[in-house]
């Protein structure tokens, strides 16, 4: 797992921050990341923000299929290791979901979920 977070930070997982629309939906808490390493819909978004965090998963995916192959991992493990990675940086304010499947969000930078370490 460790050996699949460094690739990761060295691979440069797309962050949401793409377009003016898509940072406004993340500072409203519109959408966040997940904890699988995807980037969700929390509350109600426009077409443009939807297309957008699609387009941005599905590069993730990608990102995640490649790395999986080359280290004979799942690229859902890949993207659990992700989602790690980018819940830690979740600001305050912003929204995000957990492994149960709720959505939250992030009062203080409390640190990452236990099965991120």
């Amino acid at each position: 797992m460790r050996r699949l977070a460094a690739l990761l930070l060295l691979a440069g997982v797309p962050a949401a921050a793409q377009t003016p629309a898509v940072d406004a939906a993340r500072a409203a808490g519109v959408i966040g990341e997940r904890y699988d390493g995807y980037i969700g819909v929390a509350g109600a978004a426009s077409a443009a923000v939807r297309s957008q965090v699609a387009r941005i998963n599905i590069q993730r995916r990608s990102l995640y299929s490649r790395l999986a192959a080359s280290k004979g991992a799942s690229p859902q493990d890949v993207g659990i290791t992700a989602g790690c990675q980018l819940l830690a940086r979740v600001g305050v304010g912003q929204s995000y979901m957990s492994a149960d499947g709720s959505w939250r969000r992030r009062t203080t930078q409390s640190a990452v979920p236990d099965y991120c370490r």
